[in-house]
């Protein structure tokens, strides 16, 4: 299936979605140093650097799905909470580009901050925009009067495409993602499909992780961590446990483990030692402020973040027991959010770190991508011969949308 990803940033959500079997005809990406990271990874031809504003739509043909993840920082729980006053705000772009290609399904993503009931009436238009995504006129320009057409509507007196469009707040730790990273995933279906779409059941949890760790001790064994080394039992976790096994008696939790950084960072050298890997060198300087103490190796990270507001380096460091942190490297962060070994991160440390923070973990994408494809074959519609889509190579002359949002 032709997929078209708009906001690509370094391509973890592009990533996850080829693993899953789709076939990118086009990536857009506006900042050069994620532009760059996207040429190191994946077709340079296919790769549109600019404005997503600039970017022509109508030289695509044949796209079935359409991918992305908006600017969140007008949503985000450190930012400014602007919203869609927020001139970042990409959703009104991504909407068009849903009614004009017309895909058979699409993804986006953004981060928990869209939730908040600050932003409810926003969020209702979003996902209305969506459903009725033909609605949207150039007679009204504020949202909110868009959005109280839109409430109007009905399938029955809409004549226009429709899409069945469903939302989840996310804890990629809950698919195997070894951070405890919470975003909204947004998925629509065209109605005419008639696909049934559910999000891809849960694979890991807390509890199996707990039960590994304290009931039967596998994961100290698995790690080779002597006894004296382990945390110590408190009463906290001595009443935990033994609420687990009564639980579960004889059987252990169903799910699988959380992943931790442990588990993730184990085969790593050390970043001070002779090891030859590129993107693995130590950075000093790490320290904890109020609130910014670093993911702790026996847990799954806490989320990677995107640095542009807070403390310098944010929660991108490592605790270790003793007490002492030290900055994650570019090589464990993008093992933190999933991405190959052999991926590329282009740019100094904190610019990599910014497209890192800002990326859909690789594995979380895949595991959406499969289901979707796998929901899209179960449809009865006559599937059309694929064209191979025209890429545009330059810049185009930006459409005026500003009367139409």
């Amino acid at each position: 299936m032709n997929s078209l990803e708009l906001f690509s940033g370094a391509g973890g959500l592009a990533k996850g979605l080829e693993l899953s079997g789709l076939k990118h005809a086009a990536l857009v990406e506006s900042n050069k140093h994620a532009y760059a990271s996207l040429c190191e990874n994946f077709e340079p031809r296919n790769i549109f650097f600019g404005d997503v504003r600039d970017f022509n739509l109508e030289m695509l043909d044949n796209i079935e799905i359409v991918a992305g993840g908006p600017p969140c920082q007008p949503f985000s729980l450190g930012g400014k909470h602007k919203g869609e006053q927020d001139d970042r705000d990409m959703f009104p772009y991504a909407i068009r580009a849903i009614e004009k290609l017309k895909p058979k399904a699409f993804i986006f993503e953004n981060v928990k901050g869209l939730l908040r009931q600050t932003f409810a009436d926003y969020f209702d238009y979003i996902i209305l925009s969506l459903t009725y995504p033909n609605l949207i006129t150039k007679a009204i320009f504020d949202w909110r009067q868009q959005l109280d057409e839109l409430r109007k509507v009905s399938r029955h007196s809409y004549s226009g495409t429709t899409y069945n469009v469903q939302f989840k707040l996310i804890n990629s730790a809950n698919y195997g993602v070894p951070q405890t990273r919470e975003r909204v995933i947004i998925v629509g279906i065209r109605s005419d499909l008639d696909c049934l779409w559910s999000f891809p059941a849960e694979t890991h949890s807390s509890e199996k992780l707990f039960w590994d760790m304290y009931v039967t001790g596998e994961y100290w064994e698995k790690h080779k961590i002597c006894k004296s080394n382990r945390p110590l039992i408190d009463k906290l976790i001595e009443d935990k446990s033994f609420r687990l096994s009564e639980k579960y008696g004889a059987f252990e939790p169903t799910f699988m483990a959380w992943q931790t950084v442990r588990d993730t960072l184990h085969n790593l050298p050390n970043p001070q030692s002779n090891h030859g890997i590129s993107d693995h060198i130590f950075r000093n300087g790490a320290r904890i402020y109020p609130g910014h103490t670093g993911s702790t190796l026996d847990s799954p990270a806490k989320t990677i973040k995107a640095g542009d507001h807070g403390v310098p380096g944010g929660e991108n460091m490592i605790r270790f027991a003793d007490g002492k942190v030290r900055y994650l490297t570019v090589c464990e962060a993008k093992l933190l959010q999933t991405f190959p070994p052999d991926f590329v991160i282009k740019g100094v440390w904190g610019e990599a770190m910014r497209q890192i923070g800002n990326a859909v973990p690789v594995l979380l994408a895949e595991k959406i991508g499969h289901k979707l494809i796998k929901t899209l074959d179960t449809h009865t519609l006559k599937i059309p011969v694929v064209k191979s889509p025209i890429v545009p190579l330059f810049r185009q002359e930006r459409s005026d949308l500003s009367n139409t949002l």
